[in-house]
């Protein structure tokens, strides 16, 4: 990897070759933290031991061969050219020597001193070699070298100092071997100097990547290298590696610094070259996180760990906060073996417990651990999740609520942590949950499971459409009244009202309960503002909105946010404006809530207010929006796990596109399977409607007949007939009138209109557009301006108002008023284009063609075939700008006469004021003069 900013350090080692060639023996330590180059100096510096005139000779120390007396000096003698009778007499002497330290060894004595003859005669080998030639001798990681080897090596180094001979020693300077005797011995010599190699600058850094990968890559990431390796040259060339494998893969430079397994394999060699205690360390910080607790951790004095995180930090793989990168971290922890990894982050956890630790940092230690079954565990993990369920962290809150039920061993519990789970995982995908419902239904039948949590489950077997099982367990419920807390009368409060809104044919199966009767204490404010919200919904649906309802709505929307339990609220309060006639006001929330899901990453909420999103979008005329949120809402949850829900989305895109005219993708919807059970929801009443509205956009009128007037018969069964919810009557008035049978339309639009009150201007104005078209042709006009005016004051559904506006084109043209057809039809074909309605914007061009057509013939014809000589001159100066009492000046007649002659012009002309006079109307020179 090159020796950059080692060009010193080379220098030196030079310097003390040449010295040993003149005859004066040197000795140096080279040291320095783990891959900081040590071994490539020595190893560069040997290579070019021939062309300064000497002799090298190697050996390395291992850890593995510590215990090998004479090793290392046994790797010295072997690669020195020695003739044949000194390699024998030498190999002799390493052969008596090492069966000496053995013998001490088995004998349990230290080895502090070898035979002094074997040692002097090992290195006077050495000696009298370097007098035929300079000796260079190299030893790298010396740290690692046997007793008996260090003990010669240190006799051999306290006599070089008149021989020609360079002896160099590679030395970690990290954790145990930081300090040794052998180390201290050598720099107490004269003749011995310590070279410090210390890690890389950032100038360094920015070399070495050059060199590498090109200046440009270079000074675009080196600051951040730096940052991530602190200098460590083999972490930096791992992080140029790491650059390399991402440029090949994506067939371009990275963008941003990549931190992939090169790194992380680096990292590892790092720590398994620093040595045991380092790696042991290193792991213990891997699982804890932090270095507080970790020599009880790791059963180490806290000498010995700050020991070892000072060595981490100097080699550059800690910084003060921990590990510089995360990749490293979970390097590090996947290196561990599965049991010891599960064993330390379970004492991980205890230590945290024990010291009072929130339970999210317990929770995620014990998450690491696995399987266990500590007393302890169970309420520390049901905490962390409803922290985590609180603060938007769906995913880490199921994790815990699993692993609690796994440890748990009290039945009853057990079943409490199933239903906190089926809530969670309803937050990212309601079909997660159906495989708990053996469970919870087993616990139902045998008692266990009772009030809030039989509430909770019977709420997921409806969605699924489960409706038997929904309806035993409703029962249930209602059974068991008088053993009912009040947190679970709370909840069947607002169950009722939900029922009522959603599922109204189920409402009888949730029969009152004793405790229910009396006056129930809410446990909660959000549990307070759920039933406020469901009953503020199923008032709206069953009685119509007023005034105070819908501020009361607001108020419960201004309080809310999308925490553990809200998402009921919140859709029901704003399906609650939504259905009361104030879209252009739910919309906004809506708005602000979808973002609340994402930044809580909860995928099902997020989906769910889409589908909300979208139904305000269609009463807005938002036909574009509407398909737009509802496409997303089946995107971010799969169509499977919408259950009989899937009618509200689903729905919604079909009007839109049926109103957009994109009738090949409404083939599409409607061929999706929906569950039968969804028609026994408010679901299948959108659903009815939204495939009657194609039917008779595609002139299959008994199909649309049909499905308008079932939608009709379960809206009066289950008492949600308000104009709020569907206006089936004006769509089934509309069928009638295509076929034919303009008594029954009729008879369907006055009834929709005794309904519609002051409350309801939307469905209003769309049943006084089908009152004009059972209406005479003179009457048309009026009802239909009103109809707009309706539609306009309503919250502006814009499709509804196109609508109005083209049906007073059409009647404008059969009335032969033209311009007004005109200037209406310019209107309607505008907001047409807003709502994307390309049947309406297709059938404005036609008319807008005829009247153009109309209006030049008109206007090409002679003027004097329309209008006398003395109403033309009047309205030729009209037309150009001059006001009435020119006009008189200009043709000498009187002001009175002037506004006659424009009177009957207006009325030939078919206008109302001079600004619609036509500009064909010229001047002749008699006017102007």
């Amino acid at each position: 990897m090159g020796l950059f900013e080692r060009d010193e350090a080379l220098a030196s080692l030079e310097g003390l070759l040449a010295d040993a060639a003149n005859g004066r023996g040197r000795v140096a330590l080279v040291s320095g933290t783990v891959a900081t180059g040590k071994s490539e100096l020595l190893l560069t510096l040997t290579e070019k031991a021939i062309d300064l005139g000497a002799l090298a000779i190697t050996a390395t120390g291992s850890r593995a061969e510590r215990d090998l007396p004479l090793g290392v000096l046994s790797q010295l003698i072997h690669d020195a050219p020695l003739p044949a009778e000194e390699r024998e007499r030498a190999l002799d002497l390493l052969h008596e020597g090492a069966a000496a330290a053995m013998s001490s060894e088995r004998h349990e004595e230290t080895l502090e001193h070898m035979d002094a003859q074997i040692v002097h005669t090992l290195c006077t080998v050495l000696l009298e070699l370097s007098e035929r030639y300079p000796l260079l001798i190299v030893v790298d990681d010396v740290q690692h070298a046997d007793r008996a080897s260090l003990i010669c090596l240190a006799y051999l180094c306290r006599r070089v100092r008149f021989a020609r001979v360079v002896a160099l020693f590679g030395h970690a300077d990290h954790g145990r071997y930081a300090e040794t005797s052998f180390q201290t011995e050598l720099l107490r010599q004269p003749h011995c100097r310590r070279i410090q190699l210390p890690l890389l600058s950032r100038s360094g850094v920015l070399e070495l990547a050059a060199e590498r990968l090109g200046r440009e890559s270079a000074d675009r990431f080196a600051a951040e290298w730096f940052l991530l390796s602190g200098g460590n040259p083999l972490l930096v060339v791992a992080l140029t590696e790491d650059h390399e494998d991402a440029e090949r893969a994506a067939g371009e430079p990275p963008a941003s610094v990549v931190v992939g397994d090169r790194y992380g394999q680096a990292v590892l060699s790092c720590l398994h070259r620093a040595g045991p205690r380092m790696l042991h360390v290193a792991r213990g910080l891997a699982v804890l996180g932090e270095r507080a607790a970790l020599d009880r951790l790791l059963d180490l004095s806290p000498g010995e760990v700050a020991q070892a995180v000072h060595a981490l930090t100097v080699t550059g793989l800690l910084t003060r906060e921990g590990f510089r990168h995360e990749t490293a971290r979970v390097a590090v922890l996947a290196e561990i073996a599965p049991e010891q990894r599960a064993e330390l982050f379970h004492r991980a956890a205890e230590l945290a417990h024990n010291g009072g630790a929130p339970a999210a940092v317990v929770a995620e230690y014990l998450l690491h651990a696995g399987q266990t079954t500590a007393p302890w565990v169970v309420p520390v993990l049901e905490s962390a999740a409803r922290q985590a369920l609180r603060e938007g962290l769906v995913e880490p809150a199921v994790a815990y609520l699993k692993l609690a039920w796994r440890a748990c061993t009290d039945e009853q519990q057990r079943v409490k942590i199933t239903t906190a789970l089926v809530r969670a995982e309803w937050r990212i995908n309601p079909s997660a949950s159906t495989g708990h419902f053996p469970e919870l239904t087993d616990a139902m039948h045998r008692g266990i499971l009772r009030g809030y949590g039989a509430v909770v489950l019977a709420k997921a077997l409806l969605w699924h459409g489960r409706f038997d099982d929904a309806q035993e367990v409703l029962d249930h419920v209602g059974d068991s009244g008088t053993d009912l807390d009040q947190e679970a009368l709370a909840e069947l409060l607002a169950t009722r009202s939900w029922l009522r809104s959603a599922y109204p044919s189920f409402l009888a199966h949730l029969r009152r309960t004793k405790g229910d009767h009396g006056r129930v204490t809410i446990s909660s404010v959000s549990a307070n503002r759920r039933r406020e919200a469901a009953s503020a919904l199923a008032t709206v649906l069953t009685r119509g909105p007023d005034e105070d309802l819908m501020s009361a709505v607001e108020r419960i929307l201004r309080s809310s946010k999308l925490d553990e339990t809200s998402l009921d609220t919140v859709e029901s309060a704003v399906l609650a404006l939504t259905y009361g006639g104030s879209a252009d006001t739910a919309a906004p929330w809506c708005d602000l809530f979808i973002e609340e899901a994402v930044t809580r990453r909860a995928p099902s909420r997020q989906a769910r207010l889409a589908a909300v999103r979208a139904e305000i979008a269609i009463r807005q005329g938002d036909m574009p929006g509407a398909e737009r949120h509802a496409r997303l809402a089946l995107e971010i949850m799969p169509h499977t796990s919408w259950g009989v829900a899937v009618g509200g989305p689903l729905s919604t895109l079909v009007l839109a596109a049926t109103a957009m005219g994109k009738f090949a993708d409404v083939n599409d919807y409607l061929d999706q399977p929906v569950p039968d059970a969804m028609f026994q929801t408010r679901y299948g009443l959108h659903y009815l409607h939204a495939r009657g509205r194609y039917s008779l956009a595609t002139d299959h009128l008994r199909p649309a007949l049909s499905d308008f007037e079932l939608c009709g018969r379960l809206m009066e069964q289950w008492e949600l007939d308000v104009p709020g919810l569907i206006p089936w009557r004006t769509d089934a008035a509309e069928v009638c009138l295509r076929m034919g049978r303009p008594g029954q339309a009729r008879k369907l639009i006055d009834e929709q209109l005794a309904r519609c009150g002051s409350n309801a201007p939307r469905v209003h104005g769309i049943a006084m557009r089908l009152l004009a078209a059972t209406s005479e042709l003179r009457h048309r006009p009026m009802l239909l301006r009103k109809a707009a005016d309706l539609l306009q004051s309503s919250g502006s559904d814009r499709y509804e108002l196109a609508r109005a506006l083209f049906d007073l084109t059409e009647a404008y043209h059969a009335l032969g008023e033209y311009r007004r057809a005109g200037m209406i039809g310019r209107r309607a074909s505008a907001v047409a284009q807003e709502c994307e309605a390309n049947s309406l914007i297709r059938a404005l061009s036609r008319g807008t063609a005829v009247e153009e057509a109309h209006g030049k013939a008109v206007e090409g014809q002679e003027v004097t075939a329309i209008l006398s000589e003395a109403e033309r001159r009047v309205a030729a100066l009209a037309a150009v700008g001059y006001t009435n009492r020119e006009i008189a000046s200009k043709l000498y007649v009187t002001v009175s006469t002037v506004e006659q002659h424009l009177t009957h012009s207006y009325r030939k002309l078919n206008i109302t004021r001079r600004a619609d006079l036509p500009a064909s109307v010229e001047l002749t020179n008699s006017v102007i003069a």
